[in-house]
């Protein structure tokens, strides 16, 4: 929140990202201005595909009915919010779904929480830099939160599902010189314990060169 303007930046709206935003309690607020920002689709607007979700009857508030909530489309050209400078591109995933890079000054920040770039790998190598999905907004990144959702073995019945492996994560981060990688969207199956026991195991598996701490609620990562 800078002053009484809120920024919301939805990567894709899959019900997952988005089934809490009609709980949140500033877009109620007439003196507080509300912008959202996430993917239109080839057939609608954005404020179209969110108001399919705040509408009758799967929520009883209209997105028109909020005060003063108005909606941006991404990806586009690379635009400021505060001191912060954000930068947005496409992914994998199913649906139209975006990554962000947020900078300020030199530390960077980029969120792929729902990301496949492994999809279709020839032979399992990684291809030229230019056919890795999100490669050009996680290029050495000071921190990426990135998907990691399956074990190798889960993985293989999930191909195109739009989700990675703790390798896939491992060896993205490599790829794009990440500094740290938080291993994120982790499948809901997989307990805390399960989920200690990937990280611990993937950290000398796969040599990573960057710094892996586990993503948490509540975690804080200074940068």
């Amino acid at each position: 929140m800078l002053g009484r303007i809120v920024n919301i930046l939805l990567t894709h709206l899959h019900m997952d990202h988005i089934q809490g935003l009609g709980f949140f309690g500033p877009l109620y607020d007439p003196g507080v201005d509300v912008h959202i920002w996430g993917p239109a689709s080839s057939m609608l607007r954005l404020e179209a595909r969110l108001s399919r979700y705040l509408s009758p009857p799967l929520f009883p508030v209209h997105l028109r009915d909020l005060p003063k909530v108005v909606c941006h489309e991404v990806p586009r050209p690379p635009f400021d919010i505060g001191p912060f400078r954000i930068r947005t591109a496409l992914v994998c995933h199913p649906g139209p779904t975006v990554g962000y890079r947020i900078e300020a000054a030199e530390p960077s920040m980029v969120y792929l929480p729902d990301h496949e770039p492994a999809l279709c790998l020839p032979n399992g190598r990684w291809p030229a830099p230019d056919w890795i999905s999100g490669y050009d907004i996680a290029f050495n990144a000071d921190l990426l939160i990135h998907d990691a959702q399956y074990t190798d073995e889960e993985y293989a019945s999930c191909v195109g599902w739009g989700h990675s492996t703790y390798r896939h994560a491992f060896e993205f981060a490599a790829q794009v010189g990440a500094k740290r990688l938080v291993p994120f969207h982790h499948d809901p199956s997989h307990d805390d314990d399960m989920l200690d026991r990937l990280l611990e195991d993937s950290i000398p598996r796969y040599k990573s060169p960057c710094l892996a701490v586990a993503g948490r609620e509540g975690a804080v990562f200074s940068i």
